[in-house]
């Protein structure tokens, strides 16, 4: 277990020792300034080499407030929110308690996971980045399971935001309902390559106005849909910079393709 040298110290190597686990810490020494300092869900690297190390069956890697969780499983692989929304979407399905048959997350999950869910009768609902966004999608379509790549997970029947130790818990039940190892529970999640170009403008002018930036969008898009990818296309709220990601089958293609609509942006609006 990874406390990220945060809030959870003192709870999380407890809950897991008195459950019966041996519990491997790190991130457990902090000062009031090393929290989230190489240490964490955001550098999961380390405990992925400590599970490796120690033969660990599983890690769990928490940021410093304690309201996310990244994993590792028993082969050192790292398994971002995406993943545990899939294990957790399939095993409350399996239990009756995936209320709409439908889970939230946001517009930058993978769109291996939507396929894989629609392969289990389960609908992705896409929302705007931020926890604060899946709650309030949550609220309104009354579903019961929601989160972000980033590891913030939303069980809104128990509670009302993202909380680490909860996640752990509900990953450690479907891990013994189904008598599966974490790694096995995951490899059923296909996440699809993805490529991430980032272009920096002038000003945020309205893509869809400027002709040339927008047919190439469209063709492009015309492409990725048919490789069962997805595009998307947006500015930054914190910088003056245009985003691009593109997700397919063919990491190639996508790579020419993110760089195809870079090029035109920046002779436009660069």
């Amino acid at each position: 277990v990874d406390c990220a040298n945060g809030a959870t110290v003192g709870v999380a190597p407890r809950l897991f020792g008195e459950l019966g686990f041996e519990v491997i810490t790190t991130g457990c020494e902090p000062d009031g300034r090393n929290i989230n300092d190489g240490c964490g869900s955001t550098h999961p690297e380390h405990l992925s080499q400590l599970v490796k190390a120690r033969e660990c069956r599983m890690g769990v890697a928490l940021d410093g407030d304690g309201d996310r969780a990244i994993f590792v499983d028993g082969r050192g692989h790292v398994l971002d929110g995406d993943k545990v929304l899939f294990i957790c979407a399939k095993h409350l399905q399996s239990e009756n308690r995936l209320r709409g048959d439908a889970v939230v997350a946001t517009e930058m999950s993978n769109v291996g996971l939507r396929i894989s869910l629609e392969e289990l009768g389960i609908n992705l609902v896409r929302c705007a980045v931020g926890d604060k966004y899946v709650m309030e999608t949550l609220t309104e379509r009354k579903l019961a399971l929601g989160g972000e790549q980033s590891g913030h997970i939303i069980f809104p029947d128990i509670l009302p935001t993202g909380d680490g130790l909860l996640t752990t818990l509900m990953i450690l039940q479907a891990m013994t309902a189904t008598g599966r190892e974490l790694d096995s529970l995951a490899e059923e999640l296909t996440v699809y390559p993805q490529v991430l170009v980032k272009v920096r403008v002038r000003e945020k002018t309205n893509f869809e106005t400027i002709p040339d930036v927008a047919g190439v969008i469209a063709e492009v898009e015309q492409r990725v849909v048919e490789q069962r990818g997805r595009l998307f296309v947006r500015y930054s709220g914190t910088e003056p910079v245009l985003r691009i990601m593109l997700e397919g089958q063919d990491q190639s293609k996508i790579k020419h393709w993110a760089e195809k609509i870079a090029e035109v942006v920046q002779r436009r609006l660069g």
